[in-house]
Order: C-alpha cells, then structure tokens, then sequence
C-alpha cells in the first residue's frame, strides 16, 4: 500500500522521521534512460518545479516536497551519468543551476514544517491512544467490581421439601403413560437429544453478497494515478488541423500540454510543432518552439496525439518508444491516436507493470517486432473526457 496516500488521521501512527523517509524515498524513484534526449530531462526537470509551487499554493506540502526532492535529486546525483551530459548546452546547464539554488532552500524549509506538522500529529495520536487506554483500564475495573459485588450477595437457602403424604403418591401405571423428550423423533436441525433448539445453537444465515461488485479494473490499475482531464473537443479540433494531412496520406502529430489544479491533470493546449510526417510516421523538428511557447502559458507537458490517416487506433513499435519518453517523464502521460478511416479514437499508456520497463531496455529503432503477450500498451483507464471544458489548438508549423 501506499503510504503517502493514506491520510493523515491513519499516517499519525508513523514516527515523523519515518514519514520524511518515506516522503525521500519517493524522491529517489526517477531514473536517467540514455535513450532519452538529456534536454528533456531539462525540460522536464522545469515542469517538476511548476508543478511542485501548484501543489504549494493548494496546500499539498508532502506532494511539493516530493516533487521538490525528485528535482534536486535528478539534477545533482542523475543527470551527470547521461551520456549527453557533458554535450548538453551551457545556458541549460546555467538555467538548471540557478534553478537549484531557489529549491534548495525551499525544500529545506519544506522539510522543517513537515517535521512540525507530523510531530504534532503523532504526538495527538499517543495522547488519543493514552485516553484510551486509560478508558478501557476503568471499564475492565469496574467490570471486577460489579463481579466482587455479585459474588458478595448472600443466597438464601432453598426450602425443605415438605414429607410426603398417601395423596402425593402417583399411580405406577401412569407414570408409563407419560412422554419424554427423547420418546419424538429428533429434528435433523437440532443439537441436542433432548430434541430442545438451544438458543446458541441456531444456525447462522450465509451472508449474502452481489458476485458482480468485485474490484473494477481501473481501481488496480489506475488507482494511484492523477486523473487526465481531455476535453471533449480535443480530437475534433485536432483532426480539422490535420485535415490536409490526412487527405495526402500523411500523419499529423501534436503535444498535449496543460496545467496541474486539485491533483488532477488538466490538458488546455494542443501544440502542433514544425515535423516531417509519412503514411505511418511522424518526427517533430525544432523542439525549442514547443519549449519556449510553454513557459510563456505557463504549462506542462502531458502527453502527445497523433494521426493514424489510413490504419486503426493503436500504438505502433515507433509509437511505443516515442510514448516511452513522454511516460517516463510523467506516470500520468496518455498517447490519443486518431484513426478518422475507421472513425476511431484510442486513448493509450504503456502498461506499468510491464510494457514501460520492457520498451524503456529495448535498444531498436525504427519499426520491429515486438511481444504481444504480456501486453505492452493499455486503453489509459485514468482520463476522463469533459464535455464543459475546451481546448486551444496552436499551430507552430
């Protein structure tokens, strides 16, 4: 179980130094992938930040200080293992410092509160579990003292049995007459011989349950997932973009970009960057426009949309490991495929307990085989499709 999940009601029990631990060793879960271009572990490592000042400004102090921690860890102990590191540009490597210096101390600060706060916590819980002990040594007192009680009172003695007289006598030939338990038929259903139904004795009815109530895939799976908001004019507005494109054949392919509010995830912008597409491909080109136009809107990066013009919805070997980055980058990152032929829509993730760590090893490029079983990829059972909100398509081609 997760126990950075569990509330604070539950978490009080846990010594506060415990807690912090806990809260670190989530720091300590992202890993560097050489396959994944090092300006997007930059590029990622500013979203960290964005997102970890919103959890701060809606009062979710472990989230930021997880978020906080995984920053600096990334870029003091990770990134320089990355093989393009020592070739990363200098103005990323100044801008990534200076952004060091200002979370340093604010996690540090972060960490102190925190420390405050479960102390305080934790010392409520052994009070509570003070009172309660105290609670439950009166009630097993008093119990004693209600037992000395009933023990003390004196039973009066049972009359004597007056002598017996000629008219008491009973004939001996009624008493043959007479029926005893044992003289009917036992009931299957009862305990004893005496054919009496004791009162503990009484078979307890089988609870009854509804067999379909079990627990729906999507409480497994994407139980621990922050929600996807999509609006539902996402895919329509895309494929009117993408319409040239398609009608030539060719793929389109777009971010998905937004904001973090309440623990859910927000897509408000399609950013649709210069590229080259084929009938089954699609590379984007100058990633510094994509860049630049989300720190300007203030957003983050939540996964990508693409075109399949002549094929059905589903992820591609190439697909796979473009989605990989995006994933590996944020556990919430969905891939949308936009199938118009077959007037499809997949809303796609690499599967956690297998396909993410399988193409993450896998060293091949461009299309090639892969397992089908286990699978690698999975409908993404954590979007949720909004009818009220709206999206902005931007076209920087």
């Amino acid at each position: 179980m997760d126990l950075i999940a569990l509330g604070s009601a539950q978490m009080g029990a846990v010594e506060p130094k415990e807690r912090l631990r806990q809260l670190a060793a989530h720091s300590n879960s992202i890993e560097v992938d050489a396959s994944i271009p090092i300006k997007r572990y930059y590029r990622s490592g500013m979203e960290m930040v964005r997102m970890a000042q919103v959890y701060m400004q809606e009062g979710n102090s472990p989230s930021a200080y997880i978020l906080y921690l995984k920053f600096i860890t990334l870029f003091v102990e990770k990134i320089p293992k990355h093989p393009e590191y020592k070739l990363a540009p200098a103005d990323l490597k100044q801008q990534n410092k200076t952004k060091l210096l200002e979370v340093m101390p604010v996690a540090e600060q972060l960490k102190v509160k925190l420390l405050e706060k479960y102390t305080r916590e934790y010392n409520q819980f052994l009070e509570a579990k003070r009172i309660e002990k105290e609670r439950e040594e009166k009630r097993q007192l008093e119990q004693q003292k209600q037992k000395a009680k009933a023990a003390a009172r004196v039973v009066p003695p049972e009359p004597s049995a007056p002598p017996m007289t000629s008219s008491m006598l009973v004939d001996s030939d009624m008493l043959d007459r007479v029926l005893y338990p044992n003289d009917f038929p036992t009931d299957l259903n009862r305990s004893t011989g005496t054919g009496l139904l004791l009162p503990d004795t009484k078979p307890f009815p089988k609870p009854s349950f509804d067999r379909t109530l079990k627990p729906s895939p999507t409480s497994v799976v994407a139980g621990n997932l922050r929600s996807v908001i999509v609006p539902t004019n996402t895919m329509a507005k895309f494929l009117q973009l993408a319409a040239r494109n398609t009608a030539s054949n060719v793929e389109t392919c777009g971010i998905l970009a937004g904001r973090l509010a309440h623990n859910q995830l927000l897509i408000s912008h399609v950013i649709v960057p210069k590229q080259k597409g084929t009938s089954d491909s699609c590379t984007t080109m100058n990633e510094e426009d994509i860049f630049n136009y989300q720190d300007q809107k203030d957003l983050i990066t939540l996964g990508w949309i693409h075109t399949h013009p002549s094929q059905t919805a589903f992820l591609s070997s190439v697909d796979l490991h473009t989605h990989c980055s995006y994933q590996m980058m944020l556990e919430e990152a969905i891939a949308i495929v936009c199938s118009p032929k077959y007037q499809e829509t997949g809303f796609f993730c690499l599967t956690p307990t297998y396909g993410l760590d399988y193409i993450s090893q896998c060293r091949l490029t461009g299309f090639h085989p892969h397992p089908k079983d286990p699978p690698l990829f999975m409908e993404a059972l954590h979007i949720v499709l909004e009818d009220k909100a709206s999206v902005e398509v931007v076209d920087l081609r």
